[in-house]
């Protein structure tokens, strides 16, 4: 059986926001498969802003999309043809693929959503996905962070940001977001958050960092970097924590982004800085994921999905993640 396939993928290298010339959309069938592949439907793509990082030709923990290459992201779906052992037709996936309506894997980096799952399969790409796992790990390893200690998260209405916010409410921490509106201010209230900062409104971020925080920052979860992290910086307490997931900032950026100019500050304060990928975890995934099922269960963990319909839209959702339109996990609905 053949399958047309639609696909966006790498033409050049973008420069600033990513265009429909740098990423188009192209259509080739699938006709035959080999031995040990399979045929996956996507149903849903994840938009996340590390895939613009991955449209550079730097060197970084995952290897550039090449020109010509469909563009990477995680995705869930429904396997339609099977040569592999491990899989067969009807099966829920998700796993590592790309912005396209059709995936062929040998199975690499792709895992089965259970058969006795009582979670909606776009879940696997948030909660139960990356998402969640990276604040999980993130927040209850990486940091470092104990309770009565001051975590103060950037991006914090995001996917990652919200989660990890109350994860670490969980432990005992007061927990300080900063987030681009009021409304999205006054939902991380809502779910625990003890202070929220909007940064589009607040002409001093150093000093409304120190008002949120008057016992300093024991942990800043960086995903944006910028000027929120020179004005963090200078608000550490001694022996901090300066936790590297993202620097959406400066992802779009067209010359050099200098800074931070506050660096020095990590010497100041005896300070650290950890990066984070949530790859160093893989072999604790399944235990992670049964204590955030079971947070979910007890009502314990709320989270925010965006999801667009449309395989067509995958370019313009991509770019609402670096203008902070979007409203948590933006994913969107083949």
């Amino acid at each position: 059986m053949m399958y047309k396939n639609k696909q966006f993928y790498l033409c050049e290298r973008p420069e600033g926001v990513v265009s429909s010339k740098a990423v188009p959309q192209r259509e080739h069938i699938i006709e035959a498969i080999q031995d040990g592949e399979l045929i996956i439907e996507n149903q849903y793509i994840s938009i996340d802003p590390a895939i613009r990082g991955w449209m550079r030709d730097e060197p970084s923990y995952m290897p550039p999309i090449e020109l010509g290459s469909v563009i990477r992201s995680s995705t869930v779906g429904k396997v339609v043809a099977s040569c592999h052992p491990d899989y067969q037709v009807g099966d829920r996936v998700y796993g590592l693929s790309g912005w396209e309506t059709y995936s062929v894997s040998n199975g690499f980096f792709l895992n089965k959503i259970p058969d006795d799952s009582p979670y909606p399969e776009n879940y696997y790409l948030s909660i139960m996905g990356a998402v969640g796992l990276t604040a999980y790990f993130a927040i209850t390893d990486r940091s470092g962070l104990k309770s009565g200690e001051t975590l103060l998260m950037s991006a914090a209405a995001g996917a990652v940001g919200s989660i990890g916010g109350q994860i670490a409410k969980q432990m005992g921490c007061r927990v300080v977001g900063i987030a681009g509106s009021d409304e999205k201010c006054g939902w991380l209230k809502t779910i625990g958050f003890d202070d929220t900062i909007n940064y589009k409104t607040t002409e001093d971020m150093t000093a409304a960092i120190a008002r949120a925080c008057p016992e300093g920052v024991d942990v800043y979860f960086d995903n944006v970097g910028g000027e929120i992290l020179d004005a963090a910086l200078l608000n550490l307490n001694s022996h901090a924590r300066v936790l590297f997931c993202g620097s959406i900032a400066s992802y779009n950026a067209t010359e050099p982004v200098p800074g931070p100019y506050n660096w020095w500050q990590i010497l100041a304060r005896s300070a650290e800085v950890r990066g984070f990928l949530i790859s160093d975890y893989l072999a604790q995934f399944p235990e992670a994921a049964l204590t955030i099922g079971q947070w979910l269960d007890e009502g314990k963990l709320e989270f925010r999905e965006e999801i667009v319909d449309g395989f067509d839209n995958c370019l313009s959702a991509f770019n609402r993640l670096f203008d902070g339109s979007n409203n948590g996990k933006m994913l969107v609905k083949v």
